[in-house]
């Protein structure tokens, strides 16, 4: 199993702290979710419709042409792996583990890079990135992301981009993009909306590469529960204008006190921050000790945080300066 933020319960288990009482910003999810509406009965009682408008809410929002809703982000990456026969695929090394793994098990041979260059290029069939990317939040530009793509069309390559943050920066997405051959865009309601339980996703791309992923995902992929919880939140313009605005704000405000403490950050996005660390280990260690569960990267000495809800901001800034503290005793 790849590691990922959250499993709240192993570390209430670990160190002892009631579940209830931890401040968990490991996983990069808005602190603020989406407010349920009411979901009618028949949402769960009879099986999902397909013609309820959910793809039509997505393409709006999107402004796609074409989409598939799958059950999460995860669904999409695995399929997409088995749309063709076994090819060489470039990725990050310092990105979200599913996508290799999911390649891999597909018999596709995965290479990892630092820096990408002509060369890697070269020699690949898919390029996979994160925009935003996961952990780091380094960004890459349409301009840029379409000149690959272009590249690696001409000779029946694939570029996929998961957009899986991309929410508060919607003008910096490939989505309107996606009827070109060979690009692929992932999104969600799992970090932005937070409704990361709801397990609703969105595959962008060719019609007909989508009507082959639709065909190996089978009937009802998301419930019908969820698929009404979606259109709603899909719709809310005015939450969606709000939210953006919030989160920027707290995404700042998240910055200014990890560099208060000595932790400055070496990159994020509207909903974490990421910084490398000598001392990340004990950095993690020691802020679970007092009920503060951020994301740590072993392999790379570095710690992902996320942002707390509107009344944790207090026993965040407490560890910290607990934390600066012990390190200069």
């Amino acid at each position: 199993m790849l590691e990922h933020g959250g499993n709240l319960t192993y570390a209430s288990q670990q160190y002892g702290i009631p579940l209830d009482t931890w401040l968990d910003i490991s996983t990069g999810i808005n602190p603020n979710p989406y407010p349920i509406p009411s979901i009618p009965m028949s949402a769960w009682h009879w099986l999902p419709e397909m013609n309820d408008g959910l793809v039509e809410a997505a393409q709006t929002y999107y402004g796609c042409q074409y989409l598939l809703p799958t059950a999460g982000t995860q669904a999409a990456l695995q399929i997409l792996p088995r749309l063709r026969s076994a090819c060489k695929i470039a990725m990050p090394k310092n990105m979200y583990q599913e996508h290799a793994s999911a390649w891999q098990l597909n018999g596709h041979l995965v290479t990892r890079f630092e820096t990408l260059n002509i060369d890697i290029l070269e020699k690949v069939d898919v390029l996979l990135l994160c925009n935003p990317n996961n952990p780091t939040g380094t960004r890459y530009s349409k301009e840029q992301l379409l000149s690959w793509h272009q590249h690696l069309a001409a000779r029946g390559g694939w570029l996929i981009v998961d957009e899986a943050f991309m929410d508060t920066t919607p003008d910096e997405s490939l989505s309107s993009e996606t009827h070109l051959p060979g690009l692929f865009v992932l999104r969600s309601l799992g970090k932005f909306f937070a409704l990361a339980g709801a397990r609703v996703g969105f595959l962008l791309g060719q019609k007909d590469k989508l009507t082959t992923a639709a065909e190996m995902l089978g009937p009802w992929t998301i419930s019908g529960a969820s698929r009404h919880l979606a259109i709603h939140a899909l719709k809310n313009h005015a939450w969606q204008n709000a939210t953006r605005k919030t989160l920027r704000e707290n995404s700042c405000q998240l910055k200014n006190i990890l560099q208060k403490y000595g932790l400055n950050p070496h990159g994020g996005t509207d909903l974490f921050q990421y910084l490398t660390h000598p001392q990340a280990i004990s950095i993690h260690e020691s802020l679970a000790k007092q009920g503060v569960w951020v994301r740590l990267f072993k392999n790379r000495a570095a710690l992902r945080f996320g942002l707390p809800d509107n009344n944790q901001w207090s026993k965040l800034e407490s560890a910290l300066n607990k934390l600066a503290i012990d390190s200069h005793s």
